[in-house]
């Protein structure tokens, strides 16, 4: 499913907020969230990454992680491939095929598009990130998050700045966790036996300091602050780069994209140029636990139609 082009700017939202766009987007949820006052988090602007991959170094080297098990993918130059119980952040290569440059303004007419019906090779690029794209992962610590409302023993709480965290003293490794995040962000360790993941560096932002992975990016690309400030800088970026033709850029992580399905928003969203699934990313991601009341009106539902079978049944005897 294609979501671009939005027909209007995030930062051009009418005042009709619950009118809805030709695509499905309700535009008074385009660049909003439900943050909470006082919450931080991350803006991963992807227009501006260049695969340097300094985040995944700082975050292994202050969070003390051991390095991943290096090894040839035969599937890209990305040699970390995912994110993981021991890679809280992930730098993802996305390699697109060739074609000329479409009305949207990308390669193929389209994200990942490949060569023409002719078989030509490109004759036009686009404006930037010719035909690279790059991205730096990590946890959406979701204003709803899925992982902390499924975990049994209080291991994952919500810290005075809207971040989520999971203590290692209390998590028993259970897992429970693991499959309740769409994004499919907490792994279980195999040294230890407990789930780890981002902690947004909970104790360096705690006394004032950045975290190790904004600290280290030389390109800005990822920013690190209040999500009210961040969310209006995105909005402002968004426009900039449409103006100068970079028409499919987008944001993921509001109320519209990505921070769907009862999550209301992500305080790590990021400025994405492709669709979602480009990234390895969700288009409509959701809670599962938002799947649980239909869920059991269709056990009910079935239990009824076998009683009333069987009772026609023993009546016929």
């Amino acid at each position: 499913m294609s979501l671009l082009p939005i027909p209007l700017l995030p930062g051009a939202v009418p005042p009709q907020a619950d009118a809805v766009s030709t695509h499905g987007l309700v535009l008074g949820e385009i660049g909003t969230t439900g943050a909470r006052p006082g919450a931080t988090g991350f803006l991963t602007d992807t227009t501006l990454c260049i695969g340097c991959k300094a985040c995944e170094v700082a975050c292994k080297q202050w969070n003390q992680l051991p390095m991943d098990n290096f090894g040839f993918s035969a599937t890209s130059y990305d040699n970390t491939r995912d994110l993981g119980a021991t890679t809280w952040r992930h730098v993802a290569f996305v390699e697109q095929m060739g074609g000329p440059v479409g009305t949207d303004g990308m390669p193929g007419g389209h994200a990942g598009g490949g060569l023409t019906s002719g078989g030509h090779a490109p004759t036009e690029l686009p404006p930037f990130q010719s035909h690279w794209l790059m991205q730096s992962d990590v946890c959406k610590h979701c204003v709803n998050a899925g992982c902390m409302e499924a975990c049994p023993t209080g291991a994952i709480i919500r810290t005075e700045q809207d971040t989520v965290l999971i203590q290692q003293d209390i998590c028993n490794g259970c897992g429970y966790c693991v499959p309740c995040c769409p994004f499919g962000v907490p792994e279980l360790s195999l040294f230890d036996g407990k789930v780890h993941k981002c902690t947004l560096c909970y104790d360096r932002t705690n006394v004032g300091l950045e975290p190790a992975c904004a600290k280290a990016c030389p390109t800005d690309s990822i920013q690190f602050g209040p999500i009210e400030t961040l969310m209006a800088r995105a909005r402002e970026r968004v426009g900039s780069l449409r103006e100068r033709g970079a028409k499919t850029a987008y944001i993921y992580g509001d109320r519209a994209v990505g921070g769907t399905g009862g999550m209301d928003g992500l305080n790590a969203f990021f400025i994405l140029t492709a669709p979602p699934e480009t990234y390895n990313l969700p288009a409509r991601p959701e809670l599962p636990q938002s799947r649980t009341f239909p869920a059991s009106w269709s056990t009910i539902g079935a239990a009824l139609a076998l009683g009333a079978m069987a009772i026609f049944s023993l009546r016929g005897r």
